[in-house]
């Protein structure tokens, strides 16, 4: 303990001091030096992981706002409707201006149609939205894995240098290994779990 306080140790922080400490043999450089390359990389994989479940967040905040816009252009369009049934309604009525309420049908129903495409267009940019932020989240999902993965691989080799258990060191190497390969299904979007369909949608939603 310091004076100012407690300083909590790492996996890494053990090895390196372990190492340094009067072990310094190849054994121990060389679980030292990986355990600085794993705890860089899972740095890295851990800021990724936190930036991908950012743009999740984003995204979906955007298609929210989206739907809203395209339930605001369906209202529009109800209330279009309503008038156009009355308006049709009228032209029924014995002593009215039957060409001006067939005009003014004729109108909402032009109306109607520019509204209809909007409304719809403003769904398709809120379902955009959903599947990039699904794309996102899903990575994120492998970067948190695939951080894991590196932890993981740190821990054990912190094992392997305390008990210096060469055959630990192969398995250390392994998880190791396992990290950079779900990091580099991250970094490509590519789920090796999914379907091809599934696969196709999920790398166009990341490719916007």
């Amino acid at each position: 303990m310091s004076s100012d306080g407690f300083h909590v140790h790492g996996p890494h922080d053990h090895a390196v001091e372990h190492a340094a400490g009067g072990h310094g043999d190849g054994f121990s450089n060389r679980i030292a030096v990986m355990t600085a390359v794993l705890a860089t990389v899972g740095a890295l994989f851990g800021y990724l992981g936190g930036a991908t479940q950012n743009d999740a967040a984003l995204f979906k905040n955007n298609a929210a706002i989206d739907k809203t816009e395209a339930a605001n252009k369906w209202n529009y369009y109800q209330a279009k409707s309503s008038r156009q049934n009355l308006a049709e309604l009228a032209m029924t009525i014995p002593g009215v201006d039957r060409k001006h309420y067939q005009d003014e049908a004729a109108r909402y129903e032009a109306q109607k149609k520019t509204i209809n495409e909007e409304a719809t267009a403003w769904e398709a940019r809120s379902q955009a939205w959903n599947d990039r932020s699904e794309a996102a989240m899903h990575s994120h999902h492998q970067w948190a894995i695939a951080t894991t993965a590196e932890q993981i691989a740190i821990s054990l080799a912190a094992i392997t240098l305390l008990t210096r258990r060469k055959w630990l060191l192969g398995v250390t190497y392994g998880v190791a290994i396992l990290g950079f390969v779900l990091g580099g299904f991250a970094w490509f979007h590519v789920d090796p779990f999914a379907t091809g369909a599934q696969h196709g949608a999920a790398t166009h939603a990341a490719a916007h």
